[in-house]
């Protein structure tokens, strides 16, 4: 089965969506957010490789990973991969991945999800969701490379805003990285495409 995606590319459909979309990224509008500089390309280890979600992923730990965000539940192998086959269908869904290659490991995630409006003359919202980092990974970046890598996918996607919702104690980074909190909601953020990021 082959599946077009939103730059009307093709591409099997083992990926959730077209690895080819997280080419050419606009990293130099946040250059100065991640030091030392590093990109989804460029992850600062040969051994990190930045892509979508895989409907094999379930063998490598993706899961586990996120019992380490929240509760999941006992997931079999037939229930994973039906969720991802919907996911991917609806094509709204943009589950990005780091995989530690050495030992074929998900080791840092986060989901970008993309909502159709009338406003802003039809344009399209985006909103970050489960955002995780392996424990035994803090300390690399790799949370501001998952963050930063859907952010601008958001962007070249021409979304006029990111939205999120977070913990107290992540208000800190995720205004590092440029996103602001929403007047009257102590635990949304969000970051508008209209202004420089």
């Amino acid at each position: 089965m082959v599946i077009n995606d939103k730059v009307n590319g093709e591409f099997h459909s083992s990926y959730l969506y077209n690895p080819d979309i997280l080419t050419g990224l606009d990293w130099n509008s946040v250059k100065s957010r991640v030091t030392p500089f590093i990109t989804n390309e460029e992850p600062g280890e040969d051994y990190f490789l930045i892509r979508p979600l895989q409907i094999d992923d379930y063998d490598k730990g993706y899961l586990q990973l996120l019992v380490q965000l929240t509760t999941v539940g006992d997931i079999s192998r037939s229930e994973f991969e039906a969720q991802f086959l919907k996911m991917q269908r609806a094509g709204c869904y943009f589950v990005t991945v780091i995989e530690d290659i050495r030992d074929s490991r998900i080791i840092a995630s986060a989901t970008l999800v993309t909502e159709l409006k009338f406003i802003h003359k039809c344009a399209e919202r985006a909103r970050l969701e489960d955002v995780v980092v392996n424990n035994s990974y803090r300390g690399k970046q790799l949370g501001k490379l998952i963050v930063l890598t859907v952010t601008l996918l958001a962007k070249k996607f021409g979304c006029y805003k990111m939205s999120l919702d977070c913990k107290d104690q992540l208000i800190p980074f995720y205004k590092s990285l440029g996103y602001i909190l929403e007047p009257g909601n102590s635990n949304s953020m969000m970051l508008r495409y209209e202004s420089k990021l």
